[in-house]
């Protein structure tokens, strides 16, 4: 089956998801951000098919959110570090981690949360307007063209 592309329409949320449209590029990118570099050691933390991860790091070494890196020369073994634009998607990954503790579970019932390094408190992810500060509401939000 021949799946849609969408990396060439105009809107923001299509070209995402033209990249991260299945489920396991959020994973990878996810064990990314927990410190996985190394090829085997994604296969051994999301039980993932070679193949499938060959496919999602190749496409992400192609966007430009991953580098790959020569740690080894024989036989030519791979590392797969976060550029800057892998660490600026920490912020969808973000956004799904809230969605997902505030509609997956009870209250506070999930099994896993955030936790700030130093302090120890728990990190609950909110999306903000960089202009304001304010939280973002869809009731107050339209979408219009941007002017050139």
């Amino acid at each position: 089956m021949r799946r849609t592309r969408f990396d060439e329409w105009p809107c923001p949320i299509a070209r995402t998801t033209d990249l991260i449209g299945d489920w396991w590029t959020p994973l990878v990118m996810r064990e990314a951000f927990l410190g996985r570099k190394r090829f085997d050691d994604w296969v051994t933390a999301l039980g993932i098919p070679r193949a499938v991860l060959t496919a999602r790091l190749e496409r992400l070494v192609q966007e430009e959110m991953l580098r790959k890196v020569a740690y080894e020369e024989r036989p030519a073994r791979y590392e797969y570090k976060l550029t800057e634009k892998g660490i600026a998607f920490y912020d969808v990954l973000a956004a799904m981690w809230r969605w997902g503790s505030d509609w997956q579970w009870g209250d506070g019932e999930g099994p896993l949360m955030l936790v700030d390094r130093d302090s120890g408190e728990e990190v609950v992810p909110t999306v903000v307007n960089e202009h304001t500060g304010e939280r973002i509401d869809v009731r107050r939000l339209r979408v219009k063209t941007r002017a050139h």
